[in-house]
């Protein structure tokens, strides 16, 4: 993942609500700062942590996921802002991507709950270990907090 110099601020993005109202508070906080915004998305190859052999996904094509992550930031912010947030798409763990990529952020925004886990939950898996072991300050935002 290359980084520009200068402020950042780091957002976990993955088409939930949830992710989305974080993108939203993101691109605000960010441009209260002075930072710059960079969404990161996560994949991972089924049963990657399982084989020891990498697992191929034989329907996942990257440079459509790509595109697709690029659509949803439009999506959620309209095209004028969301030409300002620069886009990656890692394939790791959720948690470890996004814990790498906030390093040196100024924070690092994830939504309170994703697509997966339990709807009764208060905090999702990542966001939870996200908030454990960040070296950055981490905010976390409810998909009505937008």
């Amino acid at each position: 993942m290359e980084r520009d110099s200068g402020p950042r601020v780091v957002v976990g993005v993955d088409g939930s609500q949830s992710s989305y109202a974080a993108l939203r508070w993101a691109v605000r906080y960010g441009a209260l700062i002075g930072a710059g915004v960079e969404a990161v998305a996560a994949w991972e190859s089924p049963g990657g942590r399982v084989w020891p052999a990498r697992a191929i996904d034989a329907t996942f094509d990257e440079q459509r996921a790509r595109e697709g992550l690029v659509q949803e930031l439009r999506g959620a912010l309209g095209a004028e802002h969301a030409d300002t947030v620069r886009a990656y798409l890692v394939q790791g763990n959720a948690v470890d991507v996004l814990l790498g990529a906030g390093e040196g952020a100024e924070a690092l925004v994830v939504g309170s709950r994703g697509r997966g886990g339990f709807a009764r939950a208060l905090l999702g898996s990542v966001s939870q270990n996200v908030a454990q072991h960040a070296k950055c300050p981490v905010v976390i935002v409810r998909p009505d907090a937008s």
